[in-house]
């Protein structure tokens, strides 16, 4: 039977038209990536996938299809009853797997014979992920940058809420990364997506922006906690950005990380064992101390000593080296939501 096919690209640009992106590839397939608003219909879980992969290397092809074909029978049926009986002839659902193969083709045939108007990904998730690599590399170079820098503390996250709630083009990596981007910065009830998935997510924001307005983002490194930046958009910040420095005095830096970071404050061995890696860059009797104030509770001493002995340095030499001879500044008299909304204002006018 003829299954009705499209490509990656196509899909993309009509997945509003789908109503249901099914992914029928095993559950962890699917948790590392998958495409926007897929839902996870397996046809093979994990295990079911294993057993019928070492049929296949330890027996042959054709007891591993035989085998195969018996559980993605019994999985289909169940997909239905659970899934598709309550849907009406109109129902137009995307089906794919890794390549577009039996796994997507299997699920889609069963579909299309009962009436429904499937579509079966051509080459699966696999073109999914080359669409996405491909992309990558070009939409950065498309648009203006304006690049928020300054010193930890600073309120740039904040500040680019701000200027999101006021309609500008955020893209806000720390939240799509799950990372605050230090060494303190992993997030305790969210972990960090895997990098095929903060490829996917980012290439979800930048579809959305429009070339002709500027897009404000926060300087980052190349890395956020494990993940990788593409260097396609740090070289498209150093090519076609404004850089923007955002200043905050020393005291209500340590007020606002103070509040940021208060789950610390019920977690302390949590923090001391973050602090460990600083023994190498800051040396063993400055991070004892650090310690010996986070199990004291001197939430204040330890945040602007580790402010001014590790943030504030390493920011100062990374400053140094970029050029800053279009560099708008923006000094904060605090952190509140008025001085905010008035610096995004200024910066956004």
């Amino acid at each position: 039977m003829s299954l009705a096919t499209t490509t990656a690209a196509e899909a993309m640009a009509a997945r509003d038209q789908f109503d249901a992106i099914i992914d029928v590839r095993s559950p962890s397939e699917f948790a590392e990536d998958r495409l926007p608003g897929a839902v996870n219909w397996p046809v093979l879980d994990d295990a079911e996938r294993a057993e019928v992969g070492t049929i296949y290397t330890q027996v042959s092809t054709f007891e591993a299809r035989k085998r195969g074909a018996a559980i993605v029978s019994r999985n289909i049926a169940r997909l239905i009853d659970e899934h598709v009986a309550a849907q009406g002839r109109d129902w137009r659902p995307l089906v794919y797997c890794w390549r577009g193969g039996q796994r997507s083709g299997s699920f889609a045939i069963v579909m299309a014979q009962i009436g429904f108007r499937v579509r079966q990904l051509q080459g699966g998730y696999k073109a999914y992920r080359t669409l996405v690599r491909d992309e990558l590399q070009a939409l950065p170079g498309r648009f203006d940058w304006r690049v928020i820098g300054g010193r930890t503390g600073s309120g740039k996250t904040r500040l680019l809420g701000a200027l999101a709630a006021q309609g500008a083009q955020v893209l806000d990596l720390e939240a799509l990364a799950a990372h605050r981007g230090s060494v303190l910065g992993e997030w305790p009830d969210r972990p960090q997506p895997s990098q095929k998935e903060f490829d996917s997510r980012l290439w979800l924001a930048m579809q959305g922006f429009n070339p002709a307005r500027p897009v404000f983002v926060e300087r980052e490194s190349r890395r956020i906690g494990r993940l990788q930046l593409p260097d396609s958009v740090t070289q498209a910040w150093e090519q076609r950005s404004r850089p923007i420095q955002v200043e905050l005095g020393l005291a209500e830096r340590v007020a606002l990380l103070t509040e940021e970071y208060a789950f610390f404050t019920r977690d302390v061995d949590a923090l001391v064992q973050r602090l460990q890696p600083l023994t190498e860059l800051r040396g063993k009797a400055a991070v004892a101390r650090w310690e010996a104030l986070a199990r004291a509770g001197d939430w204040p001493t330890l945040v602007s000593e580790l402010m001014q002995q590790h943030y504030d340095p390493l920011y100062d030499r990374a400053l140094r080296h970029a050029t800053a001879a279009d560099m708008q500044t923006i000094t904060l008299a605090d952190a509140t939501p008025d001085s905010l909304q008035a610096a995004a204002r200024q910066i956004a006018g």
